[in-house]
């Protein structure tokens, strides 16, 4: 990052921390914060652009984002400063050998290797602090199951590991351990967005079929499906920690439909503006300002320099 840079962004955090007192100096009551779960779906992801899309439009504040899988590569591009407009290019251009390569392994059929140069040349910005939105990102430790959420270091090789779906994708190793996609702990992160103290939360479910109309056309359809069937079966616990729920209308796309972002995009606008009524809401009402509240739990140490 430029030294310019680094000097605007620190006066932006020092001017949230002015304001932060400001508000807490004129009584116990804050207004109300927002956090964003984008949830996994390959292609479907592109949806979320629609979503992040209306509510800059409309001035939707957003406190805090949490991503799994293409939803923490499109979460930490939107944090780190991408605008809708640059998102909404690189939606038309990416395609599944943008992040992959195919490859021999005992482990899976393609390397996301490929996505670091991705994320190096989209990204504005390498780590998680200094992005411009604080931002989760939840990956699954292979070994033990556990869900971890990486939220401190470099954000390259988090996101990647937030990606690997099974059996398609090699796992990735982090300082020894190996992670799969984070869908397996958290379809779509909510969680970790109540850890981290959003007051409102927002779950993007991409709901949708891997195998269309004629059954599976191979080996990922029949995975993908069994794992999209499991996942409803055990979303109870994500659908709690949600306010509400957005489920942008992408079943007619199959997961590596990504010659149709423009349609994907709409998908997720028409989502997202259906929302904002409830949302509004939320943003014109108070909370109490929460008193001796513990820090969030932490999922995963502050890891996470790559090996």
């Amino acid at each position: 990052m430029s030294g310019l840079g680094k000097i605007i962004r620190s006066v932006q955090a020092f001017g949230r921390g002015l304001s932060v007192k400001a508000s807490g100096a004129r009584g116990t009551e804050k207004s109300a914060t927002v956090g964003l779960a984008l949830g996994g779906g390959f292609a479907r992801g592109i949806a979320h652009v629609g979503v992040l899309k209306v509510f800059e439009e409309e001035s939707i504040p957003i406190s805090f984002v949490a991503g799994t899988s293409v939803g923490a590569l499109i979460g930490a591009a939107y944090c780190s400063g991408v605008s809708i407009a640059e998102l909404e290019e690189i939606a038309t251009r990416v395609r599944f050998r943008t992040f992959a390569r195919w490859t021999i392994s005992r482990y899976g059929f393609a390397s996301n290797q490929r996505m670091i140069g991705f994320l190096n040349s989209v990204l504005k910005v390498k780590t998680f602090e200094e992005l411009d939105i604080p931002l989760a990102v939840t990956a699954t430790d292979f070994s033990s199951g556990e869900g971890v959420v990486f939220h401190s270091g470099p954000l390259a090789d988090p996101v990647r590991a937030s990606c690997a779906y099974p059996g398609m994708f090699l796992p990735v190793t982090i300082r020894g351990r190996m992670y799969v996609d984070g869908m397996l702990a958290h379809a779509v992160p909510t969680v970790p967005l109540r850890e981290m103290g959003a007051d409102h939360v927002l779950g993007v479910h991409l709901k949708g079929n891997w195998a269309n109309g004629d059954g599976p056309r191979h080996l990922f359809d029949v995975i993908g499906q069994c794992f999209a069937i499991a996942q409803d079966m055990l979303s109870e616990r994500w659908k709690q920690a949600a306010s509400m729920v957005i489920e942008p209308d992408v079943k007619a796309y199959k997961y590596d439909a990504f010659e149709h972002s423009a349609a994907l995009v709409r998908a997720g606008e028409a989502a997202a503006r259906a929302a904002l009524p409830e949302i509004r809401k939320w943003l014109q009402t108070e909370v109490p300002e929460k008193v001796n509240v513990a820090q969030p739990r932490v999922t995963q140490p502050a890891v996470m320099p790559a090996d």
